[in-house]
């Protein structure tokens, strides 16, 4: 169904970007990858082109949308996937500003950089497809990182805007909201590999986001219990927030050292 369709995906030497890259080259498409370290490796393997891209930086997400076009034909679908996330310390405010800025830039603005190039490009054409990776703590909270939480619902905010702004134009937005994915963000991670709703793989991701585009959604959830739970808190933020207090609380219990 990607026949043809030039693909262009950050932060895809691993995890839940490569598992994307992979289900669009299954599919037919010619597909450029990037990351901050070399991914010539990746896409050697997979056999996708390769191009290094800190995608904090506007003008390297730029580059990398030139570079990916005169590779493959002009960039019909986008993926942002390079995400980053910092715990908090003492509270909910005690991460550094650094680890702010660095969660904005790369959470947020990469898909903001990246629409800054390719809308106006789309609308001549037609059409297109941004596809954003943000999380379930895009619709939630993910406990213990404020930074991730806030940048992760700005993203999904400005995914829903570019849909509905640009849905005359031709484009199309989807906004993938898993839980916990077995990444390396995730790798030890006691809340990810014990979750009740399940530790999925990034092929699991990846095939959703594969249906999502065939049934035209834009919310893509390999965890469809997501989906309840954001209903819930919708219906009732108190309830949710006080729910949400008492897990941390569990949480915070089964971390503190025993007592002699």
């Amino acid at each position: 169904m990607f026949e043809g369709k030039s693909v262009a995906i950050t932060g895809a030497t691993s995890g839940i970007g490569r598992a994307i890259a992979e289900m669009f080259l299954a599919g037919g498409a010619k597909v450029a990858i990037s990351d901050l370290t070399s991914p010539q490796d990746t896409a050697d393997e997979i056999g996708a082109v390769a191009f290094k891209c800190d995608v904090s930086k506007e003008a390297e997400i730029e580059e990398f949308i030139d570079n990916a076009g005169a590779a493959n034909g002009p960039v019909d679908i986008f993926v942002a996937n390079a995400g980053v996330g910092y715990g908090d310390e003492k509270h909910a405010a005690g991460a550094s500003n650094e680890a702010w800025e660095a969660s904005w830039q790369i959470n947020v603005m990469q898909s903001v950089y990246a629409s800054r190039v390719l809308l106006p490009e789309w609308r001549e054409r037609g059409g297109g497809r941004l596809v954003v990776t943000s999380s379930a703590a895009g619709l939630m909270a993910q406990i213990g990182s404020a930074s991730y939480t806030a940048t992760k619902h700005a993203v999904e905010a400005f995914a829903e805007q570019v849909a509905f702004e640009h849905a005359h134009q031709g484009v199309k937005v989807n906004c993938i909201c898993p839980q916990y994915v077995r990444t390396n963000m995730t790798k030890g991670f006691s809340m990810a590999e014990n979750s009740k709703d399940g530790f999925l793989e990034p092929s699991d991701v990846a095939d959703a986001l594969k249906k999502a585009i065939e049934n035209d959604k834009f919310l893509v959830l390999p965890h469809p219990v997501v989906g309840e739970y954001f209903k819930h808190r919708a219906m009732d933020v108190d309830a949710y927030i006080g729910g949400m207090a008492k897990l941390k609380s569990k949480l915070r219990a089964e971390t503190l050292p025993l007592k002699s």
